[in-house]
């Protein structure tokens, strides 16, 4: 009995098998290629004409760039290196990369300047891209405009003061009567600021010294993808606000701030760029005082960022259409006001809804920036098209130039992308 019940008993594995490796064409490259480019018949051939694409670009574009020249001071000595075979002349790129990058409004001993700028571009814009960084850092954000401007300029450092001087004298009366109304406290700010900059410009221009830190540099010899930056990252910061507010005017309740800015958005948009920048090189100096000389860089700012605050109203206004009825009711049972609930609860939501469509503008408002080489002024492809490819020593250089400047625009809206979406995923807080 013993032994019939010892063999009725059922075996238990005390430990486990170790787990085997799954097949290869269940995981692995092989899985995914099999997934992912020969899932079936028509894949199958797309894949491979696909690659017989790239390899055909490949083929001609790797010879093209290992046997290029990088030390020759002109083309004529380029195609003597070459003798014939393919290869890229990038001497081009070494002997000016100044005139590309910075224009020719700098001496060699002060590209510092701009190279300065553009790091501390990062650092304060860092406190608004990344917000887990110390609050303390939005007062680098504040200073660094006006630090810009003189370092990039130059001249006397006492215009950025006053400018400064006039933000701040502005909001201090702007502080003290928002609690009275909005509309006097915004336009109380605004002559107190203007007023400020209008006494002291007289000031200034009496006492500006001769001798100055930095050299003056004017905006007409400004140029080089410098020039596409200082637009872009101008035009992009001033439009997000002035679209937010055209956005919320076009859905106010009182008809007179509607149809402005419905008919400045229309209006806006209706019109190509080029338009607006031609009119910005011809006409917008009819509508100042007489005798007032305005920058062409300026007046080319305020169309871009007309041109640009037009489309993001557009995306913040479909970003505030998609929020529920509901969070509007919300707002209003909490008993907050027009501007509280806005800042508090509707914009912060619409804001995160329209992220695609407002990156989708600043990139391709970066881009257009290039279409001040129309209106003589000498951007990247304006730097190109005029004093490079005019030359003799480099008139017939094409691929290599434009190649550099699809690197470093692609590079730019890339990381801008990037950021996006990184952005999109902080904000991810949805219930799923």
């Amino acid at each position: 009995m013993s032994d019939t019940h010892a063999h009725s008993v059922a075996f238990v594995r005390t430990e486990q098998l170790p787990q085997l490796a799954p097949p290869s064409t269940a995981a692995g490259p092989v899985s995914w290629m099999r997934k992912n480019l020969f899932s079936n018949i028509p894949y199958s051939i797309l894949t491979l004409v696909a690659l017989y694409c790239i390899y055909l670009m490949l083929s001609g574009f790797v010879p093209w760039a290992l046997n290029g020249v990088w030390n020759t001071s002109n083309i004529r000595e380029c195609r003597e290196v070459l003798d014939g075979v393919s290869g890229g002349c990038f001497s081009v790129l070494t002997e000016r990369w100044n005139q590309l990058i910075f224009g020719t409004g700098y001496d060699r001993e002060e590209y510092w300047r701009p190279t300065l700028t553009f790091i501390l571009l990062f650092v304060a814009a860092a406190p608004i891209l990344f917000m887990n960084l110390p609050r303390k850092m939005l007062i680098f954000t504040g200073l660094y405009p006006f630090l810009a401007f003189w370092l990039i300029w130059g001249g006397t450092i006492l215009n950025p003061l006053l400018a400064l001087v006039g933000i701040v004298v502005g909001y201090l009366v702007y502080s003290r009567l928002v609690n009275q109304s909005f509309a006097m406290g915004f336009f109380g700010g605004v002559a107190a600021a203007v007023v400020t900059w209008w006494i002291g410009g007289y000031i200034v221009g009496a006492i500006a010294p001769e001798e100055t830190l930095l050299q003056a540099v004017p905006s007409r010899d400004m140029g080089g993808f410098m020039l596409n930056m200082i637009l872009g990252t101008i035009c992009v910061s001033l439009s997000l606000p002035i679209g937010i507010a055209l956005a919320l005017g076009r859905q106010s309740d009182m008809p007179i701030i509607k149809w402005i800015c419905v008919v400045f958005i229309e209006f806006i948009r209706g019109v190509p760029l080029i338009t607006l920048l031609f009119v910005a090189n011809v006409i917008l100096a009819f509508f100042f005082p007489p005798g007032s000389n305005l920058d062409l860089i300026l007046r080319v700012i305020i169309m871009i960022t007309m041109f640009s605050a037009a489309y993001i109203a557009e995306v913040i206004r479909g970003g505030l259409a998609a929020l529920p009825r509901g969070q509007y009711e919300a707002a209003d049972s909490l008993g907050l006001d027009y501007a509280q609930s806005m800042r508090l609860i509707i914009l912060p939501q619409a804001l995160k809804i329209s992220i695609p469509g407002i990156v989708n503008v600043a990139v391709g408002l970066f881009k257009d920036t290039t279409l001040v080489s129309v209106i003589s002024m000498f951007d990247l492809v304006g730097m190109i098209r005029g004093p490079i490819l005019a030359s003799t020593d480099w008139n017939g250089v094409y691929w290599e130039l434009w190649a550099f400047a699809i690197t470093l625009f692609f590079v730019v809206c890339y990381g801008i992308s990037q950021y996006s979406q990184w952005l999109e995923r902080q904000l991810a807080t949805d219930h799923r």
